[in-house]
């Protein structure tokens, strides 16, 4: 096991472009470390570059104590998960897992008790002599899991290796990765474009956009405090309401014009408005019931030429608000008051 250490780390691309822009991260021995964030904001290259698949402009990369930016992938003692399982389908499951191992030119009894150790941790004793093609999607993902596993790195990567599975399997490989973590103890750099993964799966969450860190932290802090109005909106299901505040019912920000954000669940329906309170009177437009809540989507009215929040990726249309209410019970389509 060993930390991952970055240090102001860039890349640049010929003709300039900047993909990763300086970040400074330190992933401790054993942590489990998310990297999330929209499509091109730069998570996958900064996981290529901790990897040494993708080189470093500037900055340095320290894994256990060693600086990698010159040392070739396969001498960084780590181990890779991709998207794409990359299996071998000529080669049964034993012997795409001890594929590697041989490669070294590891004695096979050393071979044969690290896959069979594997293989018991991810269940798949009963599937060694099967082919890929005989292997359900998330048997496939547990065998490339294996791969990893045997190979005992200080640090596993994973590149958004669930992308490919249906919804409810993502779920439930999501909390078997998690486990398997926790139980190996090995320090972890995930990648994924889904929050909710985040949110479920990090020790640490780092909140990627246009190639540099919005913010880093607890889940549960970044999404109780969030730095920026990015933040606010990417991380959360659904995201947090934003709102001018000179739109925002009475509310004042001590430097005039300001960003109020409320979470879904932190709204309630009803004619009156508490003492206190924030009263928005919404027109609702839709309402999705999703089994123990339901979503409610209004639109409420904006002073002034145009709104002052642009409709960025996450956020929600300029005037639009989501309240989160418990149970099946909500207000008919015409229109409601939210304190």
């Amino acid at each position: 096991m060993a930390n991952v250490t970055l240090t102001d780390a860039r890349k640049t691309y010929a003709g300039g472009f900047e993909a990763i822009k300086g970040i400074s991260l330190d992933v401790g021995d054993g942590q489990f470390c998310v990297l999330v964030g929209p499509s091109g904001c730069g998570k996958s290259t900064l996981l290529r570059m901790i990897a040494g698949l993708e080189t470093t402009t500037s900055g340095k990369i320290d894994i256990g104590g060693r600086i990698v930016n010159e040392i070739e992938p396969a001498e960084r003692d780590i181990a890779m998960v991709f998207q794409n399982y990359a299996l071998y389908p000529h080669m049964s499951v034993y012997n795409n897992m001890a594929y590697g191992l041989r490669n070294r030119r590891m004695p096979e009894s050393e071979i044969d008790t690290r896959v069979n150790e594997a293989a018991k941790i991810l269940e798949l004793g009963a599937l060694l002599q099967r082919k890929p093609r005989q292997l359900s999607g998330g048997q496939r993902q547990r065998v490339a899991m294996g791969r990893a596993i045997v190979r005992q790195p200080k640090v596993f990567l994973f590149d958004e290796p669930l992308s490919n599975l249906d919804a409810k399997l993502r779920i439930a490989m999501r909390v078997e990765i998690r486990k398997l973590q926790r139980r190996l103890k090995t320090t972890s750099i995930y990648v994924t474009h889904d929050q909710l993964e985040a949110m479920t799966l990090a020790d640490i969450l780092v909140v990627m956009n246009g190639g540099q860190v919005e913010q880093l932290g607890n889940p549960l802090d970044i999404y109780q405090k969030p730095a920026t109005t990015f933040v606010a909106s990417f991380i959360g299901a659904p995201p947090m309401n934003l709102m001018p505040l000179r739109d925002a019912g009475g509310f004042q920000a001590a430097n005039g014009d300001g960003i109020l954000g409320v979470r879904p669940e932190d709204l309630i329906i009803s004619a009156d408005a508490p003492a206190g309170g924030l009263k928005l009177d919404l027109r609702v437009e839709a309402i999705e019931h999703v089994g123990a809540e339901t979503y409610v989507y209004g639109i409420r009215s904006l002073t002034g030429d145009a709104p002052t929040v642009s409709a960025k990726p996450g956020e929600l249309p300029p005037g639009e608000v989501i309240v989160r209410v418990p149970g099946t019970s909500a207000p008919a389509s015409a229109s409601a008051s939210v304190p």
